[in-house]
């Protein structure tokens, strides 16, 4: 296991969840519509072994629920829950870093779609004026529940 969970931050707790190698080409394979075991097993060419640890891990934070399709045997599919879900835009935000920075010969793998029909790059805006939100444009600052503690140092200030 890992430390982050024990980190008094947002990003380290996320990180604890979903930044273990496999974990976010899991949760891609489980948006883009793999469902079963023998489905991810295959398409990832993960060990079976590893494959079910990452996806107890994801269940057990409430990431991806099991749900039976067959009583006799008892077989299972894999689906995002509602937290499963909400990952999706930072899984395309990953991509797109993925496609400018990374990408594989002979471009991007994937082009994403959105409902209205077009074709998209995600970016991330600032809900009240739309403008863009990177580095250059956005500062952190402590929160409600800022607290000292490993990774913290730069957010809670002594006394806090």
């Amino acid at each position: 296991m890992n430390r982050f969970g024990e980190m008094h931050c947002s990003i380290a707790q996320a990180v604890g969840v979903v930044a273990e190698p496999w974990t976010p080409l899991i949760l891609r394979d489980l948006f883009l519509g793999l469902r079963r075991f023998d489905q991810l097993s295959e398409d990832l060419g993960i060990s079976r072994n590893l494959l079910t640890q990452r996806l107890d891990r994801l269940q057990a934070a409430g990431v991806v629920e099991k749900v039976a399709y067959q009583r006799r045997p008892v077989r299972y599919e894999y689906h995002l829950t509602e937290a499963g879900r909400d990952i999706v835009p930072a899984l395309i935000t990953l991509m797109a870093w993925g496609d400018r920075w990374s990408t594989p010969p002979g471009g991007p793998p994937a082009l994403l779609i959105h409902s209205c029909g077009e074709q998209f790059t995600p970016t991330v805006t600032c809900p009240h004026c739309g403008g863009p939100a990177g580095a250059d444009t956005i500062t952190m600052v402590a929160g409600p529940g800022a607290a000292q503690g490993p990774g913290t140092m730069v957010l809670a200030k002594p006394g806090q």
